[in-house]
């Protein structure tokens, strides 16, 4: 377990109509559901105010890039997301590669019976824990931390 950063972290996918939030235990053993936020102008306080109950030592952004590896116009939605949240939340955020996480949490719902429409509320919940259990995952087999940090601009602090 040697370069693993103990703490909680709290997985973001960022979405246009909802964002998906999940977070996992301090020791990065299972990501879990937390809840599924509307998007809308609150979105961030009430991410902010999940983060002060679980004290996350990051958040992990999922950087919904194309399948070429190339910004879209969500890669930007999310790292504008991510960096508002920062800056909100004084936490630090990592933005990591999502290009699947999404795909495989509608694959994990199909195969556990659920189907589109009755799994839409719960879709993006699960590709937020998609994608923070890849990043622990990736963190714990190469000992560092994944994806890229967001620098914080000085004058936030």
């Amino acid at each position: 377990m040697s370069g693993f950063r103990r703490g909680v972290r709290i997985g973001i996918d960022v979405g246009k109509a909802r964002v998906g939030v999940a977070r996992c235990d301090p020791d990065g053993m299972l990501a879990v559901p937390v809840e599924t936020v509307p998007r809308s102008e609150t979105s961030i306080d009430r991410i902010a105010e999940i983060a002060a109950e679980y004290e996350p030592l990051e958040f992990v952004v999922g950087l919904p890039v194309n399948m070429q590896g190339a910004d879209t116009a969500s890669t930007t939605d999310a790292r504008e997301f991510a960096e508002a949240l920062q800056r909100r939340t004084g936490t630090p955020v990592r933005l990591v590669d999502e290009r699947l996480s999404t795909v495989s949490a509608h694959a994990a719902l199909r195969s556990s019976g659920r189907n589109q429409k009755n799994s839409r509320s719960i879709v993006d919940q699960v590709a937020a824990v998609v994608l923070l259990q890849q990043a622990i995952d990736t963190e714990k087999s190469t000992g560092k931390a994944p994806g890229a940090a967001i620098p914080f601009d000085e004058e936030s602090h």
